[in-house]
């Protein structure tokens, strides 16, 4: 089998909840697909010292983060038996109830999708170089490591 090629999966801005809607909808065609699980992360507005978090302000070292995300979704391939797996994390400013992070694995069986579903997201928290900046709605910020 020949390398697959590293794919960025950064976005500018938020996901959308229609590209969601749509990626699902792409899928109704692969009929070996039993089951899809998704993970949407969103950004929440967490009060930190008496300021609410506004949104969040995403950066990454993205030659470094795509090969990482490659690496993770290459192993998340060889250990579960999935179909098919999406990876799309937003670079930029989110707005706090927007998504930042969409995670989408399918296989024929439910079991398979939620385990390999549980190891991308940890695996991306753990691994990956994104970083964000938190932004309060009184202007100030407040850098945090892999969001």
């Amino acid at each position: 089998m020949s390398e697959k090629k590293i794919k960025n999966v950064f976005v500018r801005g938020a996901i959308s909840p229609a590209f969601i809607g749509e990626s699902i909808a792409k899928h109704q065609s692969k009929t070996e697909i039993g089951a899809h699980a998704i993970f949407a992360g969103q950004v929440r507005a967490d009060v930190i010292e008496g300021k609410t978090v506004s949104a969040i302000e995403y950066t990454a070292y993205e030659e470094m983060a795509n090969a990482k995300f490659h690496e993770i979704r290459e192993a998340t391939f060889s250990s579960y038996d999935i179909t098919c797996m999406h990876i799309y994390h937003s670079l930029g400013s989110v707005a706090s109830g927007e998504i930042c992070l969409f995670v989408f694995v399918s296989s024929p069986r439910r079991k398979i999708v939620f385990k390999a579903l549980e190891f991308v997201v940890e695996e991306i928290k753990a691994k990956v170089p994104v970083f964000g900046k938190e932004l309060f709605e009184d202007q100030s910020h407040q850098w945090k490591v892999n969001s």
